[in-house]
């Protein structure tokens, strides 16, 4: 049997960038999607700390060091420019990875900037 599990939380990330007219997406700092093990593509869940609203969407890179995080296209008017948001993605495994299973945590303050990164099990 697997499990889908979450794979990465970026926690507290600050809205920076909101762009109806984009094609779609969350466009995310290359560093903080290093940092929390996200790829190009990788289906995230994003809620809205906020208004409570939750979406999913795939990750484009937003250049390194910009701090942005940027919500696009129809999704954008689910948020607001300032609001605060976790971002998740998540990932399957089998019950032998289960028993090494972490998840990556990356919690950020109102710049962007990681304050603090660790990983929990369980």
């Amino acid at each position: 049997m697997e499990r889908i599990m979450a794979k990465s939380k970026i926690h507290r990330g600050v809205i920076t960038v909101r762009d109806i007219n984009y094609e779609g997406s969350i466009s995310i700092d290359r560093d903080l999607m290093d940092k929390a093990d996200i790829l190009v593509g990788e289906k995230v869940l994003v809620i809205d700390i906020d208004n409570g609203n939750r979406f999913d969407t795939y990750v484009i890179q937003a250049d390194r060091g910009l701090k942005e995080i940027g919500i696009n296209g129809g999704a954008a008017r689910l948020v607001e420019k300032g609001d605060r948001c976790i971002i998740l993605s998540f990932g399957n495994y089998n019950e032998e990875e289960m028993e090494h299973y972490k998840m990556k945590i990356i919690l950020l303050n109102e710049n962007n900037e990681i304050v603090n990164e660790f990983t929990k099990g369980i």
